[in-house]
C-alpha cells in the first residue's frame, strides 16, 4: 500500500495547481493514466478569463457568465471565482507561466482577446496555445518539487470507501485501487484527502475535441462510490472543429471570432445575424445550434469560418498553431474560408461540489472540469474552465488541510484489502472492447447530441443499459486493463449523460428538446443523480 497526505488524480491545471499547493502541507501523490502532459489543459488554446483591464469589472465578468449559464449558474460560486482570478493569474505567473504583452506598452499589460459571450476584452493568452504554455510550466515546477510523487501511467480503478470495507463508521473515501498499466498490478493508494481532477468526458461522443483521455474517469468513479452526479446533460459542442480528414479534434479557436472571424455558410454568406444579434459572437450553445439548423437545412457537410481579411503577419503571431496545422492540410487561411463543424467540447455538470471542492461522499473532492461547482450553470462562458480549475485548487486544498489537519489520527485504522484478481482471465479479444467503444459513441452522436428528443433519449437509454450489462460481465471475467476501464468508464458516464437528460423535461442552454422547446415554468433546478 502506498500512503501520501493528499492524493491526486489528473496532470491538467487543476491537478497540477492542486498538488503544487499541497505540497506546502504535506506529502502528494500525483496519478495519471497516461503520461503526465497529456491532458485537455494542454489541448486549450483560447485562454483563461480574468478581470484585468480598467475598462472590465468584476461585475461584468459575473453578468456574461450568469447569462450564459442560462439561470443555472450560483451566483456565489460565480462571484467568488471571478474576483479571487487575479490572485491565481499570480500563482500561475510565479510558476513560470508566460501569458502575452501587448507590444510597445510599458509596464507590461497583458495582450487581451475576447470571446463569445464576453462583453469586455478579459482573456489572457499565449498566443493559441495557452493550455501548452501553463501545462509545460506547472509540469516543469512539479517536477522541482520533493514532497511530489509522480505516477505516470498510473490508471484510477475506483474508490476505497468505509462503505466498501464494511466498517461501522459513515462513508468516507479512504482510497482508490490504482493499476500499474507498465506491470499490470493493482495497488491501494491511502490517503485522507483525495482530489478528482480528472477532466472530461468528451470522448463519449464520435466527434470531439477532446484528446483520447477524455473517457470520463473521474464522474464514473464518483458514481460508484456514492457522490452525487450533477447536471450531466449540459454538454457543450464547440462550435467550430476543424473539418478535414488529416485534421483529429483539431478546434479552431473561439479567439478568432474575437478578432474578426465571421461564420459563412457554402454560399459565403454570414448566417448568425438570423440566430442572434451577437452574430458569430453568440455563446457557444446558440452557435452549435445555428450551425447544426444550417448544415440540416443547406444540407451542407460544414460551414466556414472567414478570416481571409486578415494577414499572413496576424496568424503568424497571434494563430500559429492553427496557421500552421490549416496550411498542412492544404488551407491558406489568409486567402479561403476555414471548413468547421460543431464537435463535443465540454461537460458543465459532473461531480457535484460546493465552492469547498467537496464532494457529498466525505474526503473526496472534484476540481475542474470533472467538478459540478454551479460556475457554469447549463452553458459555460468561454475560457472560464481554465480559471476553474485554478482558482478551486486552491480552494480545496485550503479546505483539505482545515477540515483534515495534518498530522491529525488517521482516519481509517483498520488495513485496506489487497486487490483480488480471483479467476479473471487476460482479455484476448481487444476487438469486442473497441467495438463496444465505437457503438457508445455512435449512438451518443445519434440520438443525444446538440438537438434531442424524447424517442431518441429514450432509444439511446434502452441500448446503455444492455450495455453496460455486457462492459460490466466483462470487467468482472478478465484482468483488468487500461482500455476496460475506459470502456467501463464510458458506458457509466453515457448512461448519466442520458438519465439526466431524460430527466430535464425543458430546453435551457446546453439541453435543447425539440420535445419540450421552452424553459420550465418555476425556478431552475439542477439534476441531481445518486446511485444509493
Amino acid at each position: 500500500m502506498k500512503e501520501f497526505d493528499f492524493l491526486i488524480l489528473g496532470t491538467g491545471i487543476a491537478g497540477l495547481s492542486a498538488a503544487l499547493k499541497a505540497a506546502r502541507h504535506g506529502t502528494v501523490g500525483l496519478v495519471t493514466k497516461r503520461d503526465a502532459a497529456e491532458t485537455s489543459t494542454a489541448w486549450a488554446q483560447g485562454g483563461i478569463a480574468c478581470v484585468t483591464s480598467p475598462e472590465d469589472s468584476f461585475e461584468l465578468h459575473v453578468a456574461d457568465t450568469l447569462e450564459a449559464g442560462a439561470g443555472l449558474c450560483r451566483e456565489n460560486v460565480v462571484r467568488a471565482i471571478v474576483s479571487e482570478a487575479p490572485e491565481r493569474i499570480r500563482d500561475l505567473v510565479g510558476w513560470g507561466v508566460e501569458f502575452d504583452q501587448r507590444e510597445g506598452v510599458h509596464g507590461g499589460e497583458f495582450d487581451l482577446t475576447r470571446e463569445g459571450g464576453h462583453s469586455k476584452r478579459r482573456i489572457l493568452h499565449t498566443r493559441d496555445t495557452t493550455g501548452r504554455e501553463i501545462e509545460h510550466s506547472l509540469l516543469q515546477r512539479m517536477r522541482e518539487e520533493p514532497r511530489i510523487t509522480l505516477f505516470e501511467n498510473h490508471f484510477a480503478i475506483d474508490c476505497i470507501t468505509t462503505g466498501k470495507l464494511g466498517l461501522p463508521s459513515d462513508n468516507r473515501a479512504v482510497g482508490v485501487y490504482v493499476l500499474d498499466c507498465a506491470a499490470g498490478k493493482v495497488h491501494a493508494f491511502r490517503s485522507d484527502r483525495i482530489a478528482l481532477c480528472t477532466g472530461g468526458c468528451g470522448k463519449v461522443y464520435q466527434y470531439s475535441t477532446n484528446p483520447d483521455v477524455a473517457t470520463g474517469d473521474g464522474v464514473a468513479m464518483a458514481w460508484r462510490a456514492g457522490a452525487a452526479i450533477a447536471n450531466m446533460e449540459f454538454i457543450q459542442f464547440h462550435p467550430t472543429c476543424l473539418y478535414h480528414p488529416q485534421a483529429k479534434s483539431f478546434l479552431i479557436s473561439e479567439a478568432l471570432r474575437g478578432e474578426g472571424g465571421v461564420l459563412i455558410g457554402r454560399d459565403g454568406v454570414p448566417f448568425m445575424e438570423r440566430y442572434d444579434s451577437r452574430g458569430s459572437l453568440a455563446p457557444r450553445d446558440i452557435v452549435a445550434r445555428a450551425i447544426d439548423s444550417e448544415l440540416k437545412r443547406t444540407g451542407s457537410r460544414c460551414v466556414f469560418v472567414d478570416a481571409s481579411d486578415k494577414s499572413r503577419t496576424f496568424f503568424e503571431s497571434r494563430f500559429p498553431h492553427i496557421y500552421e496545422t490549416c496550411l498542412r492540410c492544404g488551407i491558406d487561411p489568409t486567402r479561403e474560408p476555414i471548413p468547421v463543424v460543431p464537435a463535443a467540447h465540454y461537460q458543465c455538470g459532473g461531480v457535484q461540489t460546493g465552492l469547498d471542492g467537496e464532494s457529498t461522499l466525505r474526503g473526496l473532492y472534484a476540481v475542474g472540469e470533472v467538478a459540478c461547482t454551479g460556475l457554469h450553470g447549463a452553458n459555460r462562458l468561454a475560457s472560464n474552465s481554465l480559471l476553474e480549475g485554478a482558482v478551486m485548487a486552491h480552494r480545496t486544498v485550503e479546505h483539505m488541510i482545515h477540515r483534515y489537519p495534518i498530522g491529525a489520527p488517521p482516519r481509517l485504522s483498520a488495513a485496506i484489502p489487497r486487490w483480488k484478481t480471483g479467476h479473471a482471465q487476460d482479455l484476448d479479444e481487444l476487438v469486442v472492447i473497441y467495438h463496444n467503444w465505437d457503438e457508445i459513441r455512435h449512438l451518443m452522436w445519434d440520438y443525444v447530441s446538440i438537438v434531442r428528443t424524447d424517442k431518441r433519449l429514450l432509444r439511446a437509454s434502452t441500448r446503455l443499459r444492455n450495455l453496460k450489462r455486457e462492459v460490466q460481465e466483462f470487467y468482472w471475467n478478465f484482468r483488468v486493463t487500461g482500455d476496460l476501464l475506459e470502456l467501463r468508464n464510458l458506458v457509466d458516464t453515457a448512461a448519466l449523460i442520458v438519465e439526466s437528460a431524460v430527466l430535464r423535461r425543458e430546453s435551457r442552454g446546453l439541453h435543447y428538446t425539440l420535445d419540450h422547446p421552452q424553459l420550465a415554468p418555476g425556478p431552475a433546478r439542477d439534476t441531481v443523480l445518486t446511485r444509493f
